[in-house]
């Protein structure tokens, strides 16, 4: 059985409408979303109701940092343009939309798989996993032999050995990589909505059961097309730079 992974999809259809079609011609039956279904982008609302039919038929769903902010509003320890964003969002979402973010787990294992946002030793923090170290950190908090994150933005594929030696892999857009039994393993598909790689093709990954082994992916879609509705929603502008730089 193949699942696609799709994190951090930053209320941008025309991405998330590209990473779809392209995990049901790799063969993807099952779907997994990270979270950060809202936030920087033009269509949250399309993204929720979409993240939510797909629950209905047997998805799974995290909650992400911006969904939380979404439902909680605006904090006023936040940047100018946060604020803008959140409030914006939460005047495009309806009390349905909000309820199904706010009803989101943090985490959830299946077997020897574990879905989580940003890391497994402490998912409500946020913490960014930017290094092995911190990689390993995650992988010690739970017993899991594949732990799946989103949150960084940029995709990413860490091993921690029985001895506690950590590497980082370089993964290749399409080349599956086989997960061996021994040790554990950290993926990170990178961001569907928001890559911040220097490419700014929407990212994702399928996981094979069977093998089992990770595929990244890169899709291309139109992000000037994305890019001209954030300005026209009057978002800041730099959330719409950052769709045609992936920076």
């Amino acid at each position: 059985m193949k699942t696609a992974v799709i994190t951090d999809l930053h209320a941008n259809r025309e991405a998330v409408e590209a990473v779809m079609n392209h995990a049901q011609g790799q063969g993807a039956s099952v779907h997994a979303f990270l979270g950060d279904f809202v936030g920087y982008g033009a269509d949250p609302a399309w993204v929720v109701d979409l993240v939510r039919e797909q629950v209905g038929r047997g998805a799974l769903a995290i909650q992400g940092n911006h969904d939380l902010a979404t439902v909680l509003g605006v904090n006023p320890a936040m940047r100018p343009d946060a604020k803008a964003v959140i409030e914006w969002t939460r005047s495009s979402l309806d009390a349905a939309q909000l309820d199904f973010l706010q009803s989101l787990p943090l985490s959830q294992r299946h077997g020897e798989l574990l879905f989580v946002h940003a890391n497994a030793y402490a998912p409500g923090a946020w913490d960014y996993i930017l290094n092995a170290e911190l990689a390993l950190r995650s992988m010690l908090a739970t017993p899991c032999h594949v732990t799946f994150c989103g949150h960084m933005h940029q995709p990413r594929l860490f091993h921690a050995a029985a001895t506690g030696r950590t590497g980082e892999f370089a993964p290749k857009p399409g080349a599956p990589i086989a997960l061996r039994p021994e040790g554990q393993w950290l993926i990170i598909p990178g961001s569907a909505g928001q890559p911040r790689d220097g490419n700014p093709d929407a990212c994702y990954a399928i996981y094979d059961d069977q093998l089992p082994s990770i595929a990244y992916h890169r899709v291309p879609y139109d992000h000037n097309k994305a890019a001209d509705k954030v300005r026209a929603a009057g978002l800041p502008l730099r959330l719409a730079a950052r769709l045609q730089t992936g920076h």
